[in-house]
């Protein structure tokens, strides 16, 4: 009896134990409602759970090697730190191309901070700031953290260089949460504008977030595909100098992307690189004196401004079939470039200013929303 005890025991032992590694798997994979709905960007993931959500920031400055997680629920009193309380019911953010994207979603009246409100160009949010319902926090580097514990925020979202950021470090250790939005860094415009799902998740606004990102997508994809229907492919080149280095796009940024699906051909497409590349003058004109259309001269407003600047500007053929487009002349009431705001939300309206530009005969009625001549 005494052994038949034993061998029972550990029958029973084993049995649980079996019964147990079988089923932790099924647990685990059915807690996973659905699967992620990001497409193109490369920089967040959104995973849904039973019980919450987890956010997933996995590039949150340049090269970065570290990832951040975030648990969003609304079971708890309080945010603190890497848990969330959802949704939020306020925020302080310190980009201007996060201000369209909560435009978007009708979350405008959400934002109660703001460094240097003067480069905030919407004519909405600049209104509830006159209002002092945002309030000015000061530069984004040195934000007034006195005010910003008066305003009580249950998130500051901001970007960063790198990961040694001190002023998010000081407002982290004043309980305030830090999640860095890395939209800037995305290599392609729609994985820029994806990001709208980063503020939709934080206020249960997904299905939202996601509709609007559906239309935009496929405005810029119907867009792309008459661009593909030109008959011919112009010249292009961008940017200008500044102390006497020329800066233009890569090859492989997201401006490139936005000429390659403007079906133009960009003469600096093989090079390599995401970012921009930084040339001397003659190398610029030697390739690019044909050019058909020059895109984005720097911050120049007029020609005559381009001409003084520098004579060799003049030489360019662009310059002398008067084929310069600028967005630095569409600014909001206190000088803020409305491209730089807007654009990286709606890439759908930069393809189709570009298209006007480069095949104008495909797009007739539709008018610039971020480009002019440069007269």
């Amino acid at each position: 009896m005494k052994v038949f005890s034993i061998k029972q025991t550990v029958l029973l032992l084993l049995l649980t134990l079996f019964l147990a590694c079988k089923n932790e798997k099924p647990i685990k994979s059915l807690s996973v409602k659905t699967a992620s709905s990001i497409r193109y960007a490369k920089g967040f993931d959104i995973q849904h759970f039973k019980n919450y959500t987890k956010l997933i920031i996995k590039a949150p400055y340049q090269n970065s090697k570290e990832t951040f997680q975030y648990i969003l629920t609304d079971t708890i009193s309080k945010s603190n730190g890497t848990t969330i309380k959802t949704p939020l019911q306020s925020l302080v953010t310190t980009s201007t191309t996060h201000i369209p994207m909560l435009e978007l979603l009708h979350l405008e009246n959400k934002l109660v901070g703001f460094p240097s409100t003067d480069y905030i160009s919407s004519e909405k949010t600049r209104e509830l700031i006159e209002n002092g319902e945002i309030k000015e926090l000061g530069h984004e580097e040195h934000i007034n953290t006195e005010l910003l514990l008066d305003l009580r925020p249950d998130v500051v979202v901001g970007f960063s260089l790198n990961s040694n950021n001190k002023m998010f470090a000081t407002i982290e250790k004043l309980g305030i949460p830090v999640l860095l939005n890395g939209d800037w860094l995305e290599e392609t415009p729609l994985g820029r504008a994806e990001w709208i799902k980063f503020f939709g998740v934080l206020f249960n606004k997904e299905k939202l977030a996601d509709s609007i990102f559906n239309t935009i997508e496929k405005n810029y994809l119907e867009a792309k595909a008459i661009a593909l229907k030109a008959t011919n492919k112009p010249t292009v080149i961008s940017g200008g100098l500044f102390k006497d280095i020329w800066n233009l796009p890569a090859g492989e940024s997201f401006e490139a992307t936005f000429l390659k699906d403007a079906n133009t051909t960009y003469l600096y497409k093989d090079t390599e690189g995401k970012g921009s590349l930084s040339l001397n003058i003659e190398s610029v004109f030697e390739k690019g004196k044909d050019a058909d259309v020059w895109i984005s001269p720097s911050y120049y407003t007029s020609l005559e401004q381009l001409e003084k600047a520098n004579d060799i500007y003049s030489k360019f053929n662009a310059f002398k079939t008067n084929n310069i487009y600028t967005y630095a002349n569409k600014q909001g009431e206190k000088g803020g470039i409305l491209y730089f705001e807007i654009a990286p939300s709606r890439p759908d309206l930069v393809l189709k200013d570009l298209i006007k530009i480069t095949h104008p005969n495909l797009l007739k009625e539709y008018q610039f929303t971020f480009f002019e001549r440069l007269e």
